[in-house]
């Protein structure tokens, strides 16, 4: 009690930060605060200073100066980004924190609320929900995000993110741990990262130890990271990533294979129903099942509708061959037999995600099968096989309209995508890129530097879209389209037109690029002068209910694409109005067009001159 004591008088706490990365940006989003009891005494270890604390009634009291020790030293370093401040539900929803302390607090040190992330650490059951829910709305009105620390690992982690919406969660380091080798782990964190994707939440991996381990987190599409292979908790923290880190960064590419529809193809695609047995079923029975047919590979088990082991063939007909099995076990219940930790497949999981995730695994999960269920109940079983069949088809149909120049995904499969993703009413982004100058740089440089560019433009978009959300597919000639779920889609775009133009000036001839341009023949046969070839991307957001076909995206990405291209140098152009599908359909019609430009106010060669509010404006009278 008396060090205690002498702990809160004296304030004789630190502070320690653990950076907090952005796995795909590459930089450091922000720090969680950790703290440290008085050094070469019992109390040092945070374990054993909040046991102490709670065995002698002391928790509010302890974290309230570990939260004030925390954000002193977060404001007097300057550190930039979030700060994740961890604070325990009984602390969170006691009186002293909801009277405005933490804002005065922030407010003397200099703090915006906006840079703080309540992170609610569970060391106890949660009983009180509405009054912790009650709390961090009073303290989100103030500013303050919300995340949740070590899901998977608390007493109720789950229900607090159903009910609290944080803007972040944190995945315990029990699951990161290993996952690059643990095929149970790999499809918790695959489940929570959908969870994630649906509800608009940022997941955070805890734990990261080992290279491997990141390059699992990042290739699956979890935004952020943090582990003593980023960064262990320091005093002073680094401010940007070690090398070893970056350089993964920088070395993620995408795959070059070309596009499968296997995308929009589901495991129940593969499905056979097998009629399941109850745990208690005898063994026998289960080899008289094997013995009648002889194409049954697995035998699922199932109690209550819900699957709880498989019963693989050859496993069984191994075990039965030795000597007195069958008289020793042919009476008792099959769960004694069965693999109680078969693959649970959902039968709406795409099949390349399932796929993928075979391929990573254990080979036992390709050769025993998988049950396929509908909200966790059982429907049916998959196997290997079937799946290897499947991907095959679609792979093959693939080909059949993949671009020559770049294998990417021609127009049919870019068309099958977007109505895929029309129809599961998923919110998208469809960037339309185009080359401008390009055919007098093909005329002028040759077809063979010509299709070096598109080849190159190729490899900059795949570069910039995320692998596990994101589409690329080319038109043909010098179209591209990107079909793009990252929330951070205009980032991309943006680093996309950075990197062409640095990488354009590379292999641009210097004299062309000592010129601002080259010498061509136009299509009447003059000789002008055509500026160096620039990157133009005309985006439009998709939402649920906005566009009925492929047909009316076309038409409002092609839109916005135009527009890009009317502005200098490399170029976004951001279609952020809502149109009608109606209006989308009017767009892709010459006859509307030509009548629109008709009833426009202003001309082509009036365009050019006016100011961007003005060609705003008039744009909006054009295109709805």
């Amino acid at each position: 009690m008396k060090m205690l004591q002498n702990i809160l008088n004296q304030r004789n706490l630190s502070a320690l930060f653990q950076p907090v990365m952005d796995i795909y940006g590459g930089t450091i989003i922000g720090y969680e605060g950790l703290i440290r009891g008085p050094a070469n005494s019992p109390l040092h270890s945070p374990i054993n200073l909040f046991s102490a604390a709670r065995h002698q009634g002391l928790t509010v009291e302890i974290e309230m100066l570990c939260r004030q020790i925390v954000l002193e030293s977060f404001a007097t370093q300057n550190l930039p980004g979030q700060l994740f401040l961890n604070v325990s539900p009984e602390a969170l929803t006691d009186s002293s924190f909801k009277n405005g302390q933490t804002l005065t607090y922030l407010e003397n040190l200099g703090l915006d609320p906006k840079r703080v992330i309540i992170e609610i650490t569970e060391n106890e059951p949660t009983y009180d929900f509405d009054a912790m829910r009650n709390a961090l709305f009073h303290y989100r009105n103030m500013g303050f995000q919300i995340a949740i620390d070590d899901l998977g690992e608390g007493f109720s982690s789950l229900r607090l993110w159903s009910e609290l919406r944080p803007e972040f969660v944190k995945i315990d380091m029990h699951f990161v741990q290993g996952v690059n080798t643990d095929p149970l782990k790999q499809q918790f964190l695959r489940s929570i990262q959908g969870i994630a994707l649906s509800s608009g939440t940022q997941v955070i991996a805890e734990g990261i130890e080992t290279a491997a381990e990141f390059k699992f987190i990042r290739d699956i599409g979890i935004s952020c990271g943090q582990g003593y292979f980023i960064a262990r908790p320091a005093p002073i923290p680094p401010l940007n990533p070690p090398a070893e880190v970056g350089c993964l960064i920088k070395t993620h590419q995408p795959s070059e294979e070309p596009y499968s529809n296997a995308r929009s193809i589901n495991v129940e695609t593969i499905l056979r129903y097998i009629e399941p047995v109850q745990p208690e079923t005898e063994i026998d029975k289960i080899l008289s099942a094997f013995s009648a047919n002889k194409i049954l590979r697995s035998v699922p088990v199932v109690k209550n509708g819900r699957p709880i082991g498989l019963i693989n063939r050859y496993e069984f007909v191994d075990n039965f061959a030795q000597p007195y099995r069958r008289e020793l076990l042919g009476k008792k219940p099959c769960s004694e037999i069965m693999n109680s930790m078969p693959l649970l497949v959902e039968k709406s999981t795409p099949i390349h995600e399932l796929s993928g995730f075979l391929s990573e695994s254990e080979i036992q999960h390709f050769t025993d099968g998988f049950i396929i269920t509908e909200k966790g109940r059982y429907i049916g079983v998959g196997n290997g096989q079937d799946l290897l069949r499947e991907i095959t088809k679609a792979q093959i149909e693939t080909a059949r309209y993949a671009n020559p120049l770049t294998l990417l995904p021609g127009n049919v499969p870019i068309n099958e995508h977007i109505e895929y993703l029309l129809k599961s009413e998923k919110p998208f982004t469809v960037c339309y890129a185009d080359l401008d100058s390009f055919k007098p740089f093909n005329d002028v440089c040759g077809y063979r530097k010509g299709d070096e560019l598109i080849q190159l433009t190729a490899r900059l978009l795949g570069a910039i879209c995320d692998p596990v959300s994101d589409f690329i597919g080319h038109i043909g000639g010098d179209d591209f389209i990107l079909v793009m779920q990252s929330p951070d889609w205009e980032k991309r775009c943006n680093r996309a037109l950075s990197e062409f133009a640095h990488i354009f000036a590379g292999m641009c001839d210097k004299t062309h690029r000592a010129n601002g341009g080259f010498l061509s023949a136009d299509r009447q046969g003059h000789i002008v002068h055509h500026p160096l070839p620039t990157l133009s991307i005309g985006a439009t957001s998709v939402a649920s209910n906005l566009f009925r076909s492929h047909h009316e995206v076309a038409a409002s990405a092609t839109a916005a694409k135009k527009i890009a291209k009317k502005k200098p140098g490399n170029s976004l152009f951001i279609e952020r109005r809502h149109l009608q599908p109606h209006e989308a359909a009017q767009i892709r019609t010459e006859k509307n067009t030509a009548k629109q430009q008709r009833n426009s106010k202003v001309t082509t060669e009036q365009y050019s001159s006016i100011s961007a509010e003005e060609q705003q404006k008039n744009l909006q009278v054009q295109y709805g």
